[in-house]
């Protein structure tokens, strides 16, 4: 049976959709398989890379030793906030992207979508970008590539960060 990518109208359609497909015997785990990931949306890939890159920062953080939960959740905020993805981004850009992450990156930002709170327009799509060169390795199973990325992230954003307490 071909699934396929359904533009949905409403949360309950969806829902509904969700629902239909529990009762029909299908492999969830080839049901991302079937889809043209190169053709997705590319905030489909962000929305995916949002969510790796924040479970990524969580796990790093615990590695080394307890922290309070008060302050793992501030650090873990800072280190996933769209000021520090950008700065991620402009790193990996410059020195670590290939051209086809390069690629991913400029339609994640050129993509239209609305700045959250607490940034501009343009440090917002940057992170979206950024988060859309994520999801995109995640969907792919580029896995080693992924987690070279959110390694090198990771600690340009916290030498950033420490820079700036210095100040």
């Amino acid at each position: 049976m071909e699934m396929g990518v359904k533009n949905f109208t409403s949360a309950k359609e969806l829902f509904q959709r969700i629902l239909d497909l529990k009762t029909r015997e299908f492999d969830e785990e080839n049901l991302i398989k079937t889809l043209d990931i190169k053709m997705l949306n590319p905030l489909v890939y962000a929305h995916i890379g949002d969510a790796y890159f924040s479970l990524f920062v969580r796990e790093k953080l615990l590695s080394f030793g307890e922290i309070k939960v008060n302050d793992l959740h501030k650090m873990s905020a800072e280190i996933v906030s769209a000021n520090s993805q950008k700065i991620a981004s402009d790193y990996l850009e410059k020195f670590v992207f290939t051209d086809e992450e390069k690629e991913i990156l400029r339609r994640g930002k050129n993509k239209k979508s609305h700045a959250k709170k607490n940034t501009t327009n343009a440090i917002y799509h940057t992170s979206t970008g950024f988060e859309s060169v994520l999801g995109f390795l995640y969907l792919t199973q580029n896995f080693d590539r992924l987690k070279e990325i959110c390694e090198a992230s990771f600690w340009r954003i916290v030498e950033e960060v420490l820079a700036e307490f210095e100040c």
